[in-house]
């Protein structure tokens, strides 16, 4: 019979004892969301700073278009990547399936739509007139860019913050191009799911307690960097 306490304190213990299986799940769970969050934030910085420092026709469109993305559910980007990598899908010679690179792609597409549309919005945040002095005083076009970025600096890095706490809770995507594979592509909430199904609660409830206190350091970094963005 199921006794929370007891589970509760088994779990502490797990913790306390630096269990390898616990803390070998939790460096593979944050090794795989910095990866893809460092992906995205190396694609959305550039595509920001292209629709947001350039005019073109279609602007408010692409713009639009961004925002939109941010809604695509998770499983839907798993489905695509579970078939992209598939035997049969178009990269499946790569043999990336049910390997970490297909959560690290499946997480970096998840989380590119979100940063890119934080970073429009932080970009977009700069006066013009900040530019345009730089131009004045002699800069060249890539330098006022490089500039607007460096005065756009703390919300950007609040964008990078948000877009990997998305991926860092997510279950069912993960789970599907990941596989679950112990010692491999199991990390904190697949894990998580499938010892609490097992009955496991013990290291269900270890990496609970692991995977908040990770959320809460995230959500303290980008409460802090959003109150910087501010001043």
């Amino acid at each position: 019979m199921f006794n929370l306490w007891q589970s509760i304190l088994q779990a502490l213990k797990l913790l306390a004892s630096f269990d390898p299986e616990l803390w070998g799940i939790v460096g593979v769970s944050l090794k795989v969301s910095v990866a893809a969050a460092l992906i995205a934030a190396a694609l959305a910085v550039p595509l920001a700073l292209l629709v947001t420092q350039r005019e073109f026709a279609g602007k408010r469109a692409a713009i639009g278009l961004v925002n939109s993305l941010m809604a695509v559910p998770a499983v839907v980007i798993g489905l695509l990547v579970y078939l992209l990598f598939s035997r049969s899908g178009p990269l499946g010679a790569l043999q990336l399936l049910y390997s970490q690179g297909a959560m690290v792609v499946a997480q970096a597409l998840l989380a590119l739509p979100l940063m890119t549309g934080l970073c429009v919005a932080a970009l977009q945040g700069v006066p013009p007139l900040a530019r345009e002095t730089m131009l004045t005083l002699g800069a060249t076009r890539l330098q006022s860019v490089g500039g607007v970025a460096r005065e756009a600096r703390f919300a950007l890095t609040a964008a990078f913050i948000a877009g990997l706490a998305r991926v860092l809770g997510e279950t069912g995507m993960t789970m599907m191009v990941g596989g679950n594979i112990k010692g491999d592509t199991r990390v904190m909430t697949t894990a998580i799911a499938l010892e609490t199904m097992k009955g496991n609660f013990e290291l269900g409830i270890a990496l609970g307690i692991v995977l908040l206190i990770v959320a809460i350091a995230i959500n303290v970094a980008l409460q802090s960097v959003q109150g910087r963005a501010g001043q």
